[in-house]
């Protein structure tokens, strides 16, 4: 079994926003991706406590922790990025550290979806938490086959 994460926010007024698109990976990602041993899960509190519903979920699932894909935005990549990486720091990103700090590891799988630093004069927390332009989401929209591939082919290690 293993168990694909997106890292966001609850609630309506959070749908759409930058520091959701681990949300909408997932969902996107669940209608793709059939017929193998795979759970996927959203946070039900804020991202950055996420790390105590992740830690449920594996613990609950009994899932080892290279087995689980956290998927979350990521400042340092340009929009239309990504990086799947092992074993690494939360760089900075609150929620990926709350995950970090709940399982005392930071030995799982990232699939890090760049929305790119802030303009100037836009404090970080008001960029996360607006909505994606139409013209971001076309980019975003472009890169889905590469990153559905990728968590395709994530799966199919073992």
């Amino acid at each position: 079994m293993r168990l694909i994460v997106g890292l966001g926010n609850p609630g309506k007024e959070c749908e759409g926003t930058r520091h959701n698109i681990g949300f909408w990976m997932v969902d996107r990602l669940k209608k793709e991706i059939s017929g193998r041993e795979t759970s996927f899960f959203k946070n039900s509190n804020f991202v950055n406590e996420a790390g105590k519903d992740v830690k449920k979920t594996i613990s609950r699932l009994k899932i080892p922790l290279e087995d689980v894909l956290i998927i979350h935005d990521d400042f340092d990549l340009e929009l239309g990025q990504f990086k799947l990486q092992f074993n690494r720091s939360s760089a900075g990103h609150k929620g990926v550290q709350s995950v970090i700090d709940e399982l005392g590891s930071q030995a799982f799988w990232r699939l890090r979806i760049g929305i790119r630093h802030p303009p100037e004069g836009v404090e970080a927390d008001d960029y996360v938490l607006a909505r994606f332009s139409p013209q971001e989401r076309e980019i975003l929209e472009a890169t889905f086959p590469q990153i559905l591939l990728t968590a395709q082919n994530w799966l199919l290690k073992k």
